[in-house]
């Protein structure tokens, strides 16, 4: 059985072992994979891995041999899902294994923007400090999160994850999700009424949080959920964070809410075009702090989805397949 890995460099830049699918046939390693080579890479695979890189239906009907194609991820839209059905492809993915480090980096990006921690190092570091008259000094206002509305889109794992901390930190949270069951569930766990949250609809919450973190999927439905129309709606001087995906904000948009103030701060993990462009709205945006997609990327966090993945091969050749998508 032959093993192909189109895109490898993501999820193991060298500190973590691939050897561990050597238990299953022969493995060829690709650190990366250009649209023109995905063919030629796969053609006689039986198994393929994969990240990042597209596989078309086109591509997908000349793989005689292929029967699994293993996400590196959650999501799968790189992947022609209805093709792989048709062909008899089995599809699966790596949920919930990324849910406390993105919920880590999703108050890592809120605690930039509202304690601005690099930026004050960085003037330190300069000799600012040094150079002052007084014992304390601060380069933008600084905002304290008690007390503050946290509205959060989506309530999968980590919307609910997110959710916990807000309220550790003494905010209040809203909630927009199709999933009342999701909220009734979270609800039942507290121990305190001020520890639930309140599901409210989409506008309401636009318009009464002084935060706003995305945890959504990309549907036709959310896409550009945030955008001027959205924006218009919030409150003054709201911070925006994206840790979910790109396509969930009109760049362009967004940025004129920075320049004209309207929104205090913008962070993100994601962008509409990955790696980013220098043509996006978004470079060089004032009050806004984005990080190369990065949320995932702990060593703990790839190691634990380095071994679903493995765990997903060993369940589909058992004949008992998991976290299918498909």
């Amino acid at each position: 059985m032959k093993l192909v890995i189109l895109d490898g460099h993501a999820l193991n830049p060298g500190d973590l072992n691939y050897d561990i699918f050597r238990q299953f046939g022969t493995l060829e390693i690709f650190e990366r994979t250009p649209p023109e080579l995905v063919l030629q890479r796969i053609k006689d695979a039986d198994i393929v891995f994969l990240n990042k890189v597209v596989l078309s239906k086109e591509i997908l009907s000349q793989c005689k041999n292929l029967k699994y194609i293993g996400v590196f991820a959650t999501g799968y839209n790189v992947i022609d899902i209805n093709a792989a059905r048709e062909f008899g492809i089995t599809v699966t993915n790596i949920p919930s294994y990324s849910t406390m480090a993105v919920a880590q980096a999703t108050f890592a990006l809120l605690f930039e923007l509202t304690n601005g921690i690099h930026e004050h190092n960085l003037s330190v570091q300069n000799g600012d400090w040094c150079a002052s008259k007084d014992f304390c000094y601060w380069t933008h206002p600084l905002t304290e999160i008690f007390g503050k509305t946290f509205g959060i889109v989506g309530f999968g794992s980590i919307g609910q994850r997110v959710a916990k901390i807000a309220i550790s930190f003494g905010m209040k949270v809203l909630v927009q999700t199709r999933s009342q069951q999701k909220i009734d569930s979270f609800n039942s766990n507290c121990a305190k009424p001020s520890e639930k949250v309140r599901a409210v609809s989409k506008d309401e919450l636009f318009a009464q949080s002084q935060i706003i973190s995305l945890h959504c999927p990309l549907t036709e439905e959310t896409r550009e959920i945030i955008n001027a129309d959205a924006l218009a709606k919030m409150q003054d001087g709201a911070i925006l964070i994206n840790t979910a995906r790109g396509a969930l904000v009109d760049e362009a948009a967004v940025r004129n809410a920075l320049d004209s103030k309207k929104l205090a701060g913008f962070a993100a993990d994601v962008l509409c075009e990955e790696p980013m462009s220098r043509e996006c709205p978004l470079f060089g945006a004032p009050n806004c702090v984005i990080t190369p997609h990065v949320a995932w990327a702990a060593k703990e966090t790839r190691s634990r989805l380095l071994q679903i993945a493995v765990e997903n091969v060993k369940n589909f050749l058992a004949g008992n397949p998991t976290n299918v998508v498909n």
